[in-house]
C-alpha cells in the first residue's frame, strides 16, 4: 500500500478507480475491494504521487466467483487488508477539493466512494470538478474505436490488456487520454484532410444504395452518423493535453457535464449520449465490464438507487441455461416506476444464438412518433431457444400479474394455429437519433464464405436497404436482450438485437 502525506495543495487532478464486488442478487450493494489513485500535474500530465490499497469488506462472502473473475481479487487477497474505515482519512485527503478524473466515475466510482463514507458515518469528500473520460471521449472521439470501454480503447491504441486492477487501470486511462488528445490535436491542424479517412476502423465497410455493394471506407459521407462527432480546431487548447479534448469553455471539464455549455455549443445531446451508452453493452461471452452502469432517464436516481453492474450481465447460449434457474424481479425504472428484469442464477443475461434462419425479412408495419419504421424481422428458433423463452415468458407473466398489471400478455414465441411445430420469434432492430439523423443502434456484421467478418456501416436510415440483407432463408448469428414491456394494455418480452452477423448466401 502506498502512502500519501497530508497536503494543502489542491491544484492537481486526481485520477482514481475502484474495484468492487459484483452483486449476486437483486438489492445487494457493492463492496469496495480496491482503491487506486494518481495525482497528476494538470499542465504536464506528469505523475506526482500515487496511492493504492486493497480493502477488506465487512462480509468476505460477498466476493463471489463472478466477482473474482471480474477483477481477480479473491477473499484470501483481502483477508489481511485494511477496512475502508482504516483508509478513509487518506482517501478523503487525496480526493477532497481536487478535480476528480476517471472512466465512468460519474455513474460508478463517485457513487461507490460516497456510499462507502456513508457506511462509516463520515462526511464524504467533494470534488472541485469532475472529468469523466467515458462521457468526454464518447463526445469528442466518437465511436471510431468501437465501444467506449477502456479495454477497447486500449486495444485500439495498442496499449495492452486491461487488468481490472485500480492503479493499472488509472495509468491506462491516462495513456488513452493522451493518445486521443494527440489524434484530435493532429486532426485539428488539417481538418479537411484528416477527417475524411480517420474515423472508421479499417475492418469496417459501408454500404451504398447507389451500387448495392460493400466497399472500404472512403469519404465522410459514407460513415455512420454515430461516428461523426468532430471537434472543430477552435475548440482545442493546445497547451493542455487532457482538456484539449474539451472545448475552451472549461465547464466541460468539471462536474455537471450534462449541464455544461458544451452540450449546446457542440450540437451534441447528452440525453442521446446516455441512450447510446446504454446500447453499447454488447458482449460475446460472460462479460466483465469496467463498471459500466446502466443510464437511467432520471440521472439523479443513481445516487439513491443501487444499479446493477454490467459486469453481472452474461451472454449465454440457450443450451447452457438451466430452466429452473430463470426468475424475474421488479427493479426501479423511471420516476418511481418499476420494470421487470429477467435473471439466470441471479444475474441479468442476454442470449447468443447461432444459425438463426430468417423466416420473414424486415417489417415496417409499425412506425415511431417521428414516422420512422420500427424495424424487426422474424426467425425460426431452435427447440432449446423456445424452451428458454417460454420459461422467461412464464416467470415474467406471473410477476406482471402479481404486481397488479391488467395488460394482455403477448407470448414471445409465436405459435400460430395449425403450425404449432413451426414456432417463430421476432428480433427488433432499434434505431437511435443523432442530430435528427436516424441510425441503427444494432451492430450489424457480414460474414463471408471465407469466414472473415466485417462490420457494415450505413450512410443513412434505409429500411429497404436493410431488407436486402435479411432475405428469407438467410442465416444470422444474434446477440439479443430480453426486455419485458407493459405499454398501452399490452405486455410481453421484446427481443432487442444488440449484434447481428449475417451469413452470406
Amino acid at each position: 500500500m502506498g502512502s500519501l502525506p497530508l497536503s494543502d495543495d489542491r491544484s492537481e487532478i486526481v485520477f482514481f478507480d475502484v474495484e468492487t464486488t459484483v452483486p449476486t442478487r437483486p438489492g445487494q450493494g457493492f463492496a469496495l475491494l480496491e482503491f487506486g489513485a494518481i495525482l497528476v500535474c494538470p499542465r504536464k500530465l506528469t505523475e506526482l504521487r500515487n496511492y493504492s490499497t486493497l480493502i477488506r469488506p465487512a462480509d468476505l462472502s460477498l466476493i463471489s466467483p463472478l466477482s473474482e473473475r471480474c477483477n481477480g481479487i479473491n477473499a484470501e487477497a483481502v483477508s489481511n487488508a485494511p477496512t475502508f474505515a482504516d483508509i478513509a482519512n487518506a482517501v478523503y485527503d487525496l480526493l477532497h477539493g481536487r478535480i476528480w478524473a476517471g472512466h465512468n466515475i460519474l455513474r460508478f466510482d463517485c457513487v461507490r466512494i460516497r456510499d462507502a463514507f456513508a457506511a462509516i458515518n463520515q462526511t464524504p469528500p467533494e470534488p472541485k470538478g469532475t472529468i469523466d473520460s467515458l462521457v468526454l471521449l464518447t463526445q469528442k472521439f466518437g465511436r471510431r474505436a468501437g465501444n467506449m470501454k477502456m479495454a477497447t480503447l486500449a486495444t485500439y491504441f495498442g496499449l495492452g490488456q486491461q487488468t481490472h486492477r485500480s492503479l493499472d487501470d488509472v495509468r491506462m486511462n491516462l495513456e488513452v487520454l493522451k493518445y486521443c488528445a494527440t489524434v484530435l490535436f493532429l486532426e485539428s491542424s488539417l481538418p479537411d484532410i484528416f477527417t475524411e479517412n480517420c474515423w472508421v476502423s479499417p475492418n469496417a465497410v459501408t454500404r451504398s444504395r447507389s451500387n448495392g455493394k460493400s466497399r472500404p471506407e472512403g469519404g465522410l459521407s459514407n460513415m455512420n452518423k454515430d461516428s461523426v462527432l468532430v471537434s472543430s480546431p477552435e475548440t482545442i487548447d493546445k497547451n493542455h493535453p487532457i482538456l484539449s479534448l474539451a472545448t475552451s469553455n472549461t465547464k466541460v471539464a468539471v462536474s455537471n457535464v450534462a449541464h455544461s455549455s458544451t452540450a449546446q455549443s457542440n450540437s451534441f445531446s447528452f440525453r442521446e449520449l446516455q441512450d447510446e451508452i446504454n446500447r453499447e453493452s454488447i458482449r460475446t461471452d460472460v462479460a466483465m465490464d469496467e463498471k459500466s452502469i446502466e443510464y437511467s432517464p432520471d440521472s439523479s436516481a443513481s445516487s439513491s438507487v443501487p444499479q446493477a453492474c454490467s459486469s453481472s450481465i452474461a451472454i449465454l447460449e440457450p443450451e447452457k441455461i438451466c430452466i429452473s434457474s430463470i426468475d424475474a424481479s421488479l427493479v426501479p425504472f423511471y420516476r418511481g416506476s418499476q420494470r421487470i428484469e429477467l435473471h439466470h442464477e441471479g444475474f441479468s443475461f442476454k442470449l447468443h444464438c447461432s444459425g438463426l434462419k430468417v423466416r420473414f425479412g424486415i417489417s415496417t408495419k409499425f412506425v415511431d412518433s417521428a414516422g420512422r419504421p420500427r424495424l424487426n424481422f422474424v426467425v425460426d428458433p431452435s427447440p432449446s431457444l423456445c424452451n428458454v423463452l417460454d420459461a422467461c415468458d412464464n416467470v415474467a407473466r406471473k410477476l406482471s400479474s402479481e404486481s397488479g398489471s391488467g395488460s394482455d400478455w403477448r407470448p414471445v414465441v409465436i405459435r400460430k394455429e395449425g403450425f404449432f411445430n413451426y414456432p417463430t420469434i421476432r428480433l427488433h432492430i432499434p434505431t437511435a437519433v443523432c442530430e435528427e439523423i436516424a441510425i441503427y443502434a444494432t451492430e450489424i456484421y457480414q460474414k463471408e464464405s471465407s469466414g472473415s467478418v466485417q462490420r457494415l456501416l450505413f450512410s443513412k436510415f434505409d429500411a429497404a436497404e436493410l431488407d436486402s440483407l435479411f432475405k428469407p432463408g438467410t442465416f444470422v448469428d444474434a446477440v439479443f436482450s430480453l426486455d419485458p414491456y407493459d405499454y398501452h394494455q399490452n405486455a410481453g418480452i421484446k427481443l432487442v438485437a444488440k449484434k447481428l452477423i449475417i451469413h452470406c448466401m
